[in-house]
């Protein structure tokens, strides 16, 4: 079943400071792929009060040039605690546009907000 569209719109605070310290990470494609943030929509979410969206980048833009749809940072996320809660992951498009911000979680409860960035790490309130 697809997510459930959205009249497209930019990246809150939240989503571009995520996708921001996540493709501030050096691997092939990296540049490109923060370059195409000022062009980046989100245009559906994967469900209701679901945090992680499906994107996608306006042309004209720098393609990058990943093996794989998967951007290849572990962006783990941890509670106060420094219990892991999760992970971010981020998708392209053919490896060339991104195309999805996804909180993959593994606690009891869906989250209702993405991580915050403190101290470099990505921290979500328990």
């Amino acid at each position: 079943m697809a997510p459930p569209s959205v009249d497209p719109r930019l990246l809150n605070a939240d989503e571009r400071a995520v996708l921001q310290h996540v493709l501030s990470a050096e691997f092939v494609g990296a540049s490109q792929l923060r370059s195409q943030l000022d062009r980046t929509e989100v245009t559906a979410v994967w469900g209701p009060d679901s945090v992680s969206v499906d994107l996608q980048v306006r042309e004209p833009c720098e393609h990058a040039a990943l093996p794989t749809e998967l951007v290849p940072v572990d962006a783990h996320v941890h509670d106060p605690s420094g219990a892991y809660v999760g992970t971010i992951l981020v998708w392209t498009d053919q490896g060339a546009t991104l195309a999805a911000l996804e909180f993959a979680w593994i606690t009891d409860e869906m989250p209702t907000s993405l991580p915050a960035i403190v101290d470099g790490r990505l921290s979500w309130p328990a």
